[in-house]
């Protein structure tokens, strides 16, 4: 992780990223009390890694298989669909300053998957020197 990702995940964290993250941590423990939620009470753990530290990561959609495409309608039928809204408009509000540009990019890419979280994976972005 470069300085700059850092700095920017402290920033988030302070601003509202912890608050988030163990929001998501929390739905997820819930959903994971039945059996039926656990599906989604680890899409929900995925949420909360990376709302942690989002500077430098990347989600990849590439894994999608018959399963994840059934489950992602199903989730966007639930909510999802609500949830990338929310992180849409976010995103905008944000990006209104220039300052809150970086964290606008940040809500957008949430908003990806909030839209199908099953079967993307979050991955290291690769450093460049």
């Amino acid at each position: 992780m470069t300085m700059v990702n850092l700095m920017m995940n402290i920033l988030w964290l302070i601003f509202g990223g912890l608050l988030s993250a163990l929001g998501w941590l929390l739905a997820g423990v819930l959903c994971c009390i039945t059996v039926i939620g656990i599906p989604v009470g680890l899409q929900c753990f995925k949420f909360a890694k990376l709302v942690v530290t989002p500077f430098g990561k990347k989600v990849y959609f590439g894994n999608m298989s018959s399963g994840s495409v059934v489950l992602n309608v199903i989730w966007i039928l639930l909510g999802g669909l609500a949830l990338c809204i929310g992180s849409i408009v976010m995103g905008i509000g944000s990006c209104l300053t220039i300052i809150g540009i970086p964290f606008g990019l940040q809500h957008f890419k949430f908003a990806g998957l909030a839209l199908m979280p099953f079967g993307a994976e979050i991955r290291q972005m690769e450093e460049t020197s």
